[in-house]
């Protein structure tokens, strides 16, 4: 495991991709481990320092409620067969190639449902920041996406921390009861082991990091 700053990732990306046009960065970890925080601010890191970068989320791209509910689903939205990863990895793959402007979707948690071509990137963005669960998970089909990127960092907090931080999230969102218990034991945390065992290849393997101090 590796602590690092912000600023310092900032100065290693930087040095590591000197040169290349186009940098996909890829940040992937367990439900509740900080990844659209990191991402936001890399993003915005390295626009401070002159860079072009965008962000481009996995949850973009879960599967409409309706579709999930058809296949028995709906309780295990966010595992990895809710996504659709056929589309994604073809968007990546657009993206990686800079040469037109791409839209993505962007997820709407308080509503449950993405937003469809709610994001540009475009051939200017020097830097993209993909984050998502499962961008190095090893195993069903997923493993296609690991050499698109340039760089992968996963976020591995301690398991214990990652419960406390999805009860918060969940309690945020107004789940009680047996809802919430199903959500955290029956869906999020298989999640969060799934992620932490069988994710591969990451460049920097992040434990803690203050994401609070780097903003």
């Amino acid at each position: 495991m590796a602590d690092m700053q912000l600023d310092e990732l900032c100065d290693f990306i930087l040095k590591t991709e000197e040169g290349k046009s186009r940098s996909l960065i890829a940040v992937a970890g367990p439900p509740g481990a900080g990844k659209s925080t990191l991402a936001d601010i890399l993003a915005s890191k390295l626009s401070g320092r002159g860079e072009t970068a965008e962000v481009l989320p996995m949850d973009g791209f879960h599967m409409d409620n309706g579709i999930l509910e058809e296949r028995g689903l709906l309780a295990r939205k966010g595992a990895p067969n809710t996504f659709d990863l056929r589309g994604f990895i073809d968007v990546v793959q657009a993206v990686k190639a800079a040469e037109d402007e791409v839209l993505v979707p962007v997820f709407d948690r308080s509503r449950e449902l993405a937003i469809a071509a709610a994001r540009v990137v475009s051939p200017r963005h020097r830097f993209i920041v993909i984050e998502g669960n499962y961008l190095l998970l090893g195993e069903g089909g997923w493993e296609r996406l690991a050499p698109l990127f340039d760089y992968r960092i996963l976020l591995a907090p301690p398991i214990e921390e990652l419960q406390r931080r999805l009860e918060a999230r969940w309690t945020f969102y107004g789940l009680a009861g047996q809802a919430f218990e199903d959500k955290i034991h029956g869906n999020d945390m298989p999640n969060v082991r799934l992620v932490l065992e069988k994710s591969k290849g990451a460049d920097l393997v992040l434990e803690r990091l203050d994401l609070e101090a780097a903003r």
